[in-house]
């Protein structure tokens, strides 16, 4: 697999046409989403490559390395709108943190007796939280707008829940 895609890396470099876009967010806005691989944020926001910065994780939450990763972006990168958007069909959703490690551990995995997993017994209340915490965080440039939305992976559409 590993051959596979660096083969397509070279494709790809032969034609690649990013060369000279600024590190700036162009339209000044920041997404925290979830790696799901259904969910293809620029395309689903009509963003292009250079609009936005893209922060993924596993059930898009607010975790320290995204509240650093957004203090830099709206500091040294032009952010001043970021949106939490979390998604239906979550494997996160609607369990809880031991759920997750009984799960791993009948899949074999071991060690992870004290991880937080950050899992989502109530959706709704999970991405309340973490867009509280980005409210909440005075390290975030002055001005900074911050919603919440869902995106529904049946039908590709987005809902604001939490607005600016």
């Amino acid at each position: 697999m590993f051959d596979e895609l660096l083969e397509s890396n070279h494709s790809y470099a032969d034609r690649f046409a990013l060369r000279g876009i600024p590190p700036v967010a162009a339209r000044g806005f920041a997404l925290v989403t979830c790696m799901d691989s259904r969910i293809e944020p620029l395309t689903m926001l009509g963003l292009h490559p250079g609009d936005a910065k893209i922060l993924r994780n596993g059930g898009a939450r607010v975790t320290p390395d995204v509240l650093r990763s957004l203090v830099l972006a709206t500091h040294f990168l032009g952010v001043t709108e970021i949106a939490v958007m979390q998604h239906t069909d979550c494997a996160l959703a609607g369990t809880n943190d031991a759920d997750v490690r009984t799960r791993l551990g009948a899949a074999g995995t071991d060690g992870v007796a004290a991880w937080e997993f950050l899992s989502m017994p109530d959706p709704d209340a999970a991405l309340r939280e973490d867009v509280a915490k980005l409210r909440d965080c005075r390290q975030l440039g002055d001005g900074v707008r911050v919603e919440g939305w869902r995106y529904d992976v049946e039908t590709g559409r987005i809902v604001r829940l939490e607005r600016s």
